[in-house]
């Protein structure tokens, strides 16, 4: 049954009522806008115009300082105001274009009459400041629009549960003032809004959907309690909508405690960074803090060690197959990630206690100042009963006071005579200008001391010649000595010290000795040979990316956990590719903060992922069972039904996958003879998407190496203007790319053609998630292609799920 005209009619003049109010509003505050704006840089331009600094007396520097202060706190007045009228300019502008999206009719339990609620990005009152014109989204009055269709309905506030009834459910589609669409949820509607949103194509930035938020991610989004919020979902599922648009509920509800800057995102790769970034400014919010955790790991390893990446990684263990210690080296990836390495770790910090600590001796001019085993002897000495790290701060405090005995001592060195003699100029007039100041105070003294000469012992003769050759070389000897000991004494408060690497390094010296330091620990079976691999990389200077984390954790055991107590909410997405370990570790460097994990098991493509979804998953250890809430998303709104149907058969228990009913073409299988046909079909191909219209398509490829190899390839066939997508690549953008599949996780593309789908690259059981999760990247097509048999994950499949063509 088609709305009445009536409603279309009152409703347009609605809208248009709601327009001419918030244009109003826009006019009223620009002035007030610009105006602060003008202030607020006119005080900063004239700030020390209004502070006279005196500090001639106490009195005179204590008025000063309050001058300051009060120059201070007005220009913050004004900067806070202009803020936040700029904040409420910026979300009327957002809102004219489109003003809501939403209505329901709500009448509350004991009332006479219903309400009408309009939703929309961001509230508009009335100048009564009574009047809800528009509610923002994250309101609790709106969570009704989310979780329920008319009848029986309740929402949360903070005092208490509300009941009603919800009485009309309507959705608008709006463009520029004009309802373009508007139906009501009790028709037969299904879900047409979200069909025509997800009907369009992909962009080179996701962006924010809050008018199609379903039941389920709505739960997501308003979780308030949970230490530990796991989103285990299926490709296409919306965990990171759904997350970006949480952060933004966070802000709108926390907004008196919570700052954007104490939200912290990791991200899986810096063009995922990239691609999410517009989606919190759309909403009217700051971004959150956005990293990934070889950034972090990078930061804090400094320049002294360089980590292997989890893309160099997974490049060895998808191209070495064969090679020389690959085995070993899975087997050590594996038990580097573990709880049990964890553990293992946690009783190795006991024995360094007892023994073993390795230090770093002090040196100066190829010389030992302090030994290690000076260092050693001092800080066995120590009570044993304290802990490791207090013992390193005492030790580190004796160092520093023995520096500063040796400095004293070390002015008479050989080394420091050669030094004087290559001063320049420069610095014998700087010592003769102190010098001088001392000549002068000196003359004084003596004046004073001639009133007193008879209470004082005679002098020598010659005291009152001030011997400047001999302070002039004592000064300098001091100068050369001071400048060579400070970076000795950062050294020391940078517990430079300690021979981390020596000490990470001694875990592998052997199995016997490796359970003597861990308490008997359980080691894989080629241990040897992963002693052997790790102890190679340090000699290097390198680490596997499997010991990056491990090894931090090793030096924090020593020097005290780096901790950051501002931060309040973690999020970390494509959460399945973190180990059990480097959650531990998380938990450690964010004591306060509550986590959100957002993940597909079925996209674990790294050799440490963990799970989510299992009730003994180290996940809800962490926090344990009651602060910890699971949330599963099986219903794919990314692809169409036939790409949801072709891509769930390749999982053991995708049937649970349920697709959205949006339809397209089923996937294309082409078969060709070479790898020349096959580029130039794929050049083809990509010719008649582009000119359906489609302009983001990715030409997915396993590995890196093989990534380079078609893009060359592709360029030479004449597609010139494919991008190459790699693990530096910082901005996302449209266009035909050639892209690795685990950088391509969380992003989506208008088509994705997987350009080799054969049993020499994905055959192996442990490469069957990368197949599904590059097939899991499209929106609207799907194309295979294979220059001889097919991949065994697409032999299994049947038949009636795709089409076939061969060349």
């Amino acid at each position: 049954m088609e709305m009445q005209t009536k409603d279309w009619r009152q409703e347009q003049e609605r809208l248009a009522g709601v327009r001419n109010k918030l244009q109003a509003r826009i006019t009223e505050l620009e002035p007030e806008v610009a105006g602060l704006h003008d202030q607020a840089t006119d005080i900063r331009k004239r700030f020390w115009e209004e502070v006279t600094i005196n500090t001639s007396t106490y009195e005179d520097f204590e008025e000063s300082f309050y001058t300051i202060n009060q120059q201070s706190a007005i220009l913050a007045e004004r900067e806070r105001g202009h803020k936040l009228l700029t904040q409420q300019w910026k979300n009327m502008n957002r809102l004219l274009p489109s003003p809501y999206f939403g209505r329901i009719d709500f009448k509350e339990d004991g009332q006479n009459h219903s309400e009408q609620i309009y939703i929309g990005v961001s509230s508009f009152i009335e100048e009564d400041g009574l009047s809800f014109l528009i509610y923002d989204w994250r309101t609790p009055i709106a969570s009704l629009y989310y979780d329920y269709s008319p009848g029986l309905a309740s929402y949360v506030t903070p005092a208490g549960r509300i009941e009603g009834e919800m009485e009309l459910k309507r959705q608008y589609q709006i463009q520029n003032g004009h309802i373009r669409n508007m139906f009501d949820a009790n028709e037969t509607i299904g879900d047409e809004l979200l069909q025509q949103v997800l009907g369009k194509g992909a962009d080179s930035q996701m962006k924010s959907i809050v008018a199609t938020i379903q039941k389920e991610q709505n739960a997501i989004i308003r979780n308030d309690k949970s230490h530990m919020l796991i989103v285990q979902g299926a490709a296409g599922s919306g965990k990171t909508s759904a997350a970006l648009q949480r952060v933004a509920y966070l802000l709108y509800k926390h907004r008196q405690s919570i700052r954007a800057d104490q939200i912290v995102l990791y991200s899986p790769n810096p063009m995922f960074t990239s691609y999410i970034s517009t989606v919190l400014p759309e909403l009217g919010e700051e971004n959150m803090q956005q990293t990934t955790f070889q950034e972090y790991l990078d930061y804090w390893l400094g320049s002294s060690l360089r980590s292997e990446d989890p893309f160099d990684q997974i490049e060895y263990v998808l191209t070495a197959q064969g090679a020389p210690g690959y085995e070993a080296r899975l087997q050590g990836i594996a038990y580097k990630a573990s709880e049990y390495f964890l553990q293992a770790l946690q009783n190795y910090g006991m024995w360094l206690g007892r023994e073993g600590m390795c230090f770093n001796s002090i040196r100066i001019r190829d010389r030992n100042l302090i030994t290690a085993e000076r260092m050693r002897a001092e800080f066995y000495r120590y009570d044993r009963s304290l802990p490791l790290l207090n013992r390193v701060d005492l030790l580190q405090d004796w160092l520093l006071n023995e520096l500063a005995s040796l400095e004293r001592l070390e002015r008479d060195a050989p080394w420091v005579q050669d030094e004087l003699n290559y001063l320049d100029t420069e610095q014998y007039a700087e010592v003769f200008s102190m010098l001088h100041k001392d000549r002068e105070v000196f003359d004084i003294a003596e004046q004073f001391a001639t009133v007193r000469e008879k209470m004082n012992h005679k002098r020598r003769e010659d005291e009152g010649d001030f011997d400047f050759s001999r302070r002039e070389e004592d000064l300098l000897r001091s100068r050369i000595v001071k400048e060579s000991f400070i970076p000795l004494r950062k050294g020391v408060k940078k517990y430079s010290f300690i021979d981390v690497k020596g000490i990470y390094g001694q875990l592998f010296e052997s199995e016997a000795a490796y359970r003597e330091k861990t308490n008997g620990a359980y080691i894989p079976p080629l241990w040897t040979e992963i002693c052997r691999q790790t102890k190679e990389m340090l000699l290097r200077n390198e680490l596997f990316y499997e010991d990056a984390t491990p090894y931090l954790y090793v030096k924090e055991l020593i020097e005290g956990v780096r901790t950051n107590t501002e931060i309040r909410y973690v999020f970390v997405d494509e959460g399945q590719d973190y180990s059990s370990f480097q959650y531990e570790y998380l938990k450690k460097l964010f004591p306060r903060a509550r986590m959100t994990v957002l993940g597909d098991f079925g996209q674990a493509i790294f050799m440490q992922s963990t799970s989510l979804a299992a009730s003994d998953s180290p996940l809800v250890r962490l926090f344990g069972e009651a602060e910890t809430t699971l949330v599963r998303l099986v219903r794919s709104y990314r692809s169409t039904r036939e790409i949801v149907e072709f891509t769930k058969r390749m999982l053991p228990g995708g049937e649970e996958i349920a697709p959205f009913e949006r339809e397209g073409p089923k996937p294309l299988l082409t078969t060709l003879v070479g790898g020349e046909m096959r580029d130039a079909q794929i050049l083809a191909d990509i010719e008649a998407l582009i000119a359906e219209g489609f302009d983001s398509i990715a030409v997915i490829t396993k590995t890196a190496a093989e990534s380079r190899e078609a893009h060359q390839s592709l360029r030479i066939h004449g597609a010139e203007a494919t991008r190459l997508i790699t693990k530096e690549t910082q901005d996302f953008e449209k266009g035909v790319m050639v892209i690795p599949v685990y950088l391509a996780k969380g992003v989506e593309f208008d088509a994705v053609l997987v350009y080799d789908a054969s049993p020499e690259a994905y055959g192996r059981e442990n490469e069957r998630k990368l197949l599904y999760t590059a097939c899991t990247r499209a929106m609207h097509r799907l194309h295979l292609y294979a220059t001889g048999d097919w991949s065994p994950f697409v032999q299994a499949l049947p038949a009636h799920l795709y089409e076939k063509a061969s060349y």
